[in-house]
């Protein structure tokens, strides 16, 4: 199994485009069908800190290339683009 973390910090002002993000971020859950499991949180402390999570499991690496290319994550990660100043992600076996 693979472990999928991706942490992003918004641009200010981007708090409608950064709701439809998460909304459509979640909506992948059950469409893409390598997609194991998922969580997405949303930072409750500092603002220094990243602004929100997801955490998100695959069966192996070819698997969540699989989920990457999907259209529908295509079209979730194209809107994260514009409104994200930072990521950063890591994979790992679990």
């Amino acid at each position: 199994m693979i472990r999928h973390i991706v942490m992003w910090k918004f641009k200010d002002g981007e708090q409608q485009n950064i709701e439809k993000f998460l909304a459509g971020l979640q909506s992948l859950y059950g469409v893409i069908p390598q997609l194991k499991a998922m969580k997405i949180g949303v930072n409750c402390g500092k603002d220094s800190n990243y602004d929100a999570v997801l955490e998100s499991e695959f069966d192996s690496l070819e698997d969540l290339e699989k989920y990457k290319a999907h259209p529908k994550h295509i079209i979730v990660s194209t809107l994260c683009q514009s409104i994200r100043l930072y990521r950063c992600a890591v994979d790992y076996e679990i």
